[in-house]
């Protein structure tokens, strides 16, 4: 893979002072936060662990079917961050798609998260079934998926998940889609800090998340984003989109190759230290994907402008329920 260019100090320095909200990583120096070298960017974790920036998930788009093409194209155009989720009712071909690969189990980093916990079974029974699915004998993440699913459970089910890093069948562990309020109640008593919090992310739901983020900085958490895609996807025509065009001309001609809006997006994630994890079913758009790994950053003016259209307005594509 091609080097990866980084303004490093300066940009982080000026995008302090802008008030892009980021998290540890943003606090320690270049040398030991990212790490660019012929591997995929990384980015460190509370535990010690490294995840890759980019990510390939099996929801949305390939929700409930098979991935294993999907997949294996992922892994053959240079992705090794894989995520699943036993809601997503794909994990046995997402295994299928990382033993057809060819590549060796500890090149790749796979994530995993618990659904519903049907009724007389522990978190062990249901990840033990999601590793046989994946043929895996481990994941390097492992996510409560939606605090929803365990209301007021939250603590015991925390438990089982420290459990289970300690048996070394997870080596991180981590939850997606929490709130303030959720976190609050895991970490009563928890003596493990949730290494991430998986969460939708992207410019027109960055005043809504400010405070969470604020949070996860105060403990270190790492926020991963999904649906960073929202703002041309999902919301075309909303004011985030005239800082797009005007970017992905500035860096096509400074590039001296074409750089997307999706790229742009994708750029204004990596500013805040923000792993990026997207999908689709093509693979020229996975091979944008992996490009953007090698892309120039954008000036600390250009994330401001980003982030300041965004503000504009309030979307937010997945789990409307934060917004009650």
């Amino acid at each position: 893979m091609a080097g990866f260019p980084l303004r490093s100090v300066k940009t982080y320095i000026a995008v302090a002072a802008v008030g892009i909200t980021a998290f540890s990583l943003l606090r320690r120096p270049l040398s030991s936060s990212l790490h660019h070298t012929m591997a995929p960017l990384t980015i460190p974790l509370n535990d010690g662990k490294q995840i890759p920036w980019l990510g390939f998930g099996t929801g949305t788009a390939l929700y409930g079917k098979d991935a294993e093409s999907a997949i294996r194209v992922a892994i053959a155009n240079g992705i090794i961050h894989l995520d699943g989720a036993q809601l997503y009712a794909n994990e046995d071909s997402l295994g299928n798609g990382i033993a057809s690969s060819g590549k060796p189990r500890s090149e790749l980093f796979v994530t995993t998260k618990l659904g519903k916990l049907p009724e007389g079974q522990t978190v062990r029974d249901t990840l033990v079934e999601s590793l046989k699915k994946l043929k895996l004998d481990y994941v390097d993440l492992f996510l409560i998926h939606m605090p929803r699913h365990h209301e007021g459970k939250l603590k015991a089910i925390w438990k089982e998940f420290e459990d289970l890093q300690k048996e070394g069948l997870v080596k991180s562990i981590g939850v997606s889609n929490f709130r303030i309020k959720d976190f609050e109640e895991l970490l009563d008593g928890a003596t493990v800090v949730p290494a991430v919090n998986q969460i939708e992310y992207h410019p027109y739901v960055y005043k809504a998340t400010a405070p969470v983020l604020e949070f996860q900085k105060k403990h270190n958490i790492l926020a991963t984003s999904y649906g960073g895609l929202t703002p041309i996807v999902r919301q075309k025509g909303g004011p985030v989109d005239p800082i797009l065009a005007s970017i992905s001309q500035r860096l096509t001609k400074d590039a001296g190759r074409n750089v997307s809006e999706g790229q742009v997006l994708g750029l204004w994630l990596r500013s805040q230290g923000i792993p990026e994890i997207t999908t689709s079913s093509k693979e020229e758009r996975v091979k944008e994907y992996v490009a953007t790994q090698s892309l120039p950053d954008l000036t600390p003016e250009e994330v401001q402008a980003i982030t300041d259209a965004g503000s504009k307005v309030h979307h937010r594509a997945f789990c409307k329920w934060l917004d009650e």
